[in-house]
């Protein structure tokens, strides 16, 4: 047996089989979709508006529920893991930051205040530094911008220890200066954190600047994968 490539394959924390979802009058919106997400990359999903590219990372985490095939964690079949945990280890930021009413502290601590755990105000000030929002815990999040709250929402993703961060647009509703910022905040994160990232991009240019690999998905299959270089070298000679 080739070392190399089974060293490859212990290496995928997230893959999917076979993964379909059809809906209303039989339309199938997710097509056999099966891929494999290493440990540690940036996996960009890309693909024109009502590709599938958002139905497909909701089937992620169980958010929407597969027609047929299944996703694998860490080699484990995720219906036998509880959609409460799946979604701990498995994280999303949607597009907007669908903040809670109340302080930014009472968002942040969600999770693990719904699994019955304290959060020491140590660790939602350290947390809050890491997402360039020092000072903000008691701050109401009616009060917040667009940008703020977003790293609101990441922050509240964050402390739950996700192994997988989902994300959903996550700089798309944002001016175009805030939108570099939230983009670079969220870079730093992956790298220091060392996370796997899966990201839902209209923009080329940004999949290039986040993205080790790239899905190109349209009619709800997946059209190729591979390197940034490779899939535009591709397009090119399409």
């Amino acid at each position: 047996m080739d070392s190399g490539a089974s060293s490859q394959e212990q290496d995928i924390i997230l893959e999917t089989r076979h993964l379909t979802r059809v809906v209303d009058q039989g339309k199938t919106i997710v097509n056999d979709i099966s891929l494999a997400v290493q440990r540690g990359e940036t996996l960009a999903l890309v693909g024109p508006s009502g590709a599938g590219k958002s139905s497909l990372l909701r089937l992620f985490n169980r958010l929407d529920e597969p027609s047929s095939g299944t996703v694998l964690l860490e080699n484990v079949d995720y219906k036998t893991i509880t959609p409460r945990d799946l979604r701990r280890r498995v994280g999303m930021v949607m597009q907007q930051a669908y903040l809670f009413p109340g302080t930014v502290t009472e968002n942040i601590t969600f999770g693990p205040r719904s699994r019955g755990e304290e959060v020491s105000s140590k660790r939602v000030d350290e947390l809050l530094e890491h997402v360039h929002l020092g000072g903000y815990a008691q701050r109401d999040v009616s009060a917040l911008s667009g940008g703020e709250a977003q790293r609101v929402s990441l922050a509240r993703t964050l402390i739950n220890n996700p192994q997988v961060l989902l994300l959903d647009e996550p700089t798309s509703a944002l001016d175009e200066t805030t939108r570099a910022g939230v983009e670079q905040l969220l870079n730093s994160v992956m790298h220091d954190q060392r996370l796997t990232n899966i990201i839902i991009t209209h923009d080329m240019a940004q999949a290039t600047r986040m993205a080790n690999r790239v899905a190109v998905i349209e009619g709800g299959k997946l059209l190729r994968i591979g390197t940034v270089e490779e899939v535009l070298q591709n397009n090119a000679h399409a």
